[in-house]
């Protein structure tokens, strides 16, 4: 029997300027432990005339998880950060009560071409913790755990697995583990998981119990502690998971909540803009859609 419950395939999404390749909420699986939100950005060339410029825009019930492969993204918070996010390293924002941010190609990369490419997550808060002071962290690639075990090279992006621990300052038991194989070899995590958990390939392949897999795809497993398979040559996957709430968690937009009340009030917030502004990006913001995408 198939150790596989669910093959959810990346679906274009439109966030404004760009086409992203969404992979979660997925109807028949909304989450996956408490990933919530899981978008594919790119890869996509920009020319000189072409900018990634996201306005300010809400956030409440969550933490983002941004993690790039190629180029590079300025966050700016209602907190007053303002840090540029460069391949390798994560971005981790907690949005609690309500946060603001945008997301902009850098000043000195505006008059020439740039390439961006990486994963934004979201990882939904747990219920006591939902409208907790926002904060924000920004963690460098060399400050995350990397091993190299039976060939098979390991980052942990986020979260506690395999007696390793990310510096990233996660709210609930979770993990997003990158692997990379140079051979095609067997990759054995039976009993090293816990929770539910998702594969998500991004480049190369994998097989499981006589089936092929490429990229764009996400396998969610029926059961973590049976988590074996052959990896391709040149393959980079990432396994991400945990225990999942006991509560059902909405999306409106970029809200997440337990209680609808609390997206009825960000909602009305929001479209107030009573939240707090950006320093140094008060002007501009993206307004409520008519119909929320989610």
């Amino acid at each position: 029997m198939s150790n596989i419950q669910l093959i959810i395939e990346e679906r274009a999404a439109d966030i404004g300027k760009f086409l992203v390749g969404r992979l979660l909420p997925f109807r028949q699986k909304r989450m996956i432990g408490p990933f919530i939100y899981l978008d594919h950005m790119g890869p996509v060339k920009l020319n000189a005339r072409e900018q990634m410029d996201i306005r300010p825009h809400p956030h409440i019930g969550l933490s983002t998880l941004t993690f790039l492969f190629e180029g590079s993204i300025m966050h700016r918070d209602s907190l007053g950060n303002a840090v540029e996010i460069q391949p390798g390293a994560v971005n981790w924002m907690t949005a609690g009560k309500g946060i603001v941010h945008s997301e902009r190609t850098p000043e000195y990369l505006r008059d020439s071409e740039k390439i961006k490419h990486g994963l934004q997550i979201w990882v939904a808060l747990p219920k006591d913790l939902e409208q907790m002071e926002p904060e924000f962290f920004h963690i460098e690639a060399q400050q995350l755990p990397t091993w190299e075990e039976n060939k098979l090279q390991f980052k942990l992006v986020a979260g506690e697995v395999m007696g390793h621990r990310s510096a990233v300052p996660v709210y609930s038991p979770l993990y997003m583990l990158e692997i990379k194989s140079k051979q095609r070899q067997t990759v054995d995590l039976e009993g090293k998981l816990f929770g539910e958990s998702g594969l998500y390939i991004l480049e190369g392949g994998i097989e499981s119990e006589g089936n092929q897999f490429g990229p764009k795809q996400i396998l969610v497993a029926k059961d973590t502690s049976l988590c074996a398979f052959t990896i391709e040559a040149n393959s980079t996957i990432y396994i991400f998971g945990g225990e999942a709430f006991p509560e059902e968690r909405f999306i409106d937009w970029n809200f997440v909540a337990s209680d609808k009340e609390l997206i009825r009030i960000a909602k009305e917030n929001w479209k107030a803009q009573a939240f707090d502004k950006i320093p140094g990006d008060e002007e501009e913001f993206v307004p409520y859609p008519t119909f929320p995408r989610n």
